[in-house]
């Protein structure tokens, strides 16, 4: 039983606070991994990459980007319209776009693992562990988060004046 009482504007208010606070946490990640990446470029070991390290290198640089906007792309949202009476459409919105960042962000997290570990174990080594880390993410970042909406949906009582099936708060 939702047990809050807010009206829908204020919930839409407290649902994006709540989204930027998790952005604020991921891209600190991201920007870590950002600055790694551009910063792999102006080493002397560099120019020893082949050619499958250097697509990965270069794939992987253009995933930390993406993963960057798409992260941050929710205060642009918001900026642009600020005002507007648009809170729930920026709050859907930007939901979706950090939903989308997380997959970008997990095959940027692969691709920086395949690198290292293709370069100091070898191509083989590089492969199984980034395959690990790609299965880690999905696990952690989708199928616990599935698997425990699926749990507490089973066990929700309905908000009062909404139909049964569905979420007294909208993500």
């Amino acid at each position: 039983m939702d047990e809050r009482r807010e009206t829908p504007l204020e919930r839409d208010d407290r649902n994006f606070v709540e989204l930027l606070q998790e952005l604020r946490v991921i891209q600190v990640g991201v920007q870590i991994l950002f600055a790694f990446l551009l910063t792999l470029a102006f080493t002397q070991r560099f120019t020893e990459l082949d050619a499958v390290q250097r697509g990965t290198y270069l794939t992987t640089l253009l995933l930390a980007v993406a993963s960057s906007i798409l992260f941050t792309a929710p205060a642009a949202l918001h900026r642009v319209l600020f005002r507007r009476g648009a809170k729930r459409l920026i709050v859907e919105v930007s939901s979706r776009l950090a939903g989308a960042g997380l997959v970008v962000l997990a095959l940027a997290l692969t691709g920086a693992v395949l690198l290292v570990v293709d370069v100091v174990l070898g191509r083989t080594a590089g492969i199984a562990v980034a395959a690990g880390v790609l299965v880690f993410c999905v696990a952690v970042w989708a199928l616990l988060p599935f698997g425990l909406r699926r749990r507490v949906s089973g066990t929700r009582t309905p908000a009062a004046g909404r139909p049964p099936g569905r979420s007294a708060e909208r993500r």
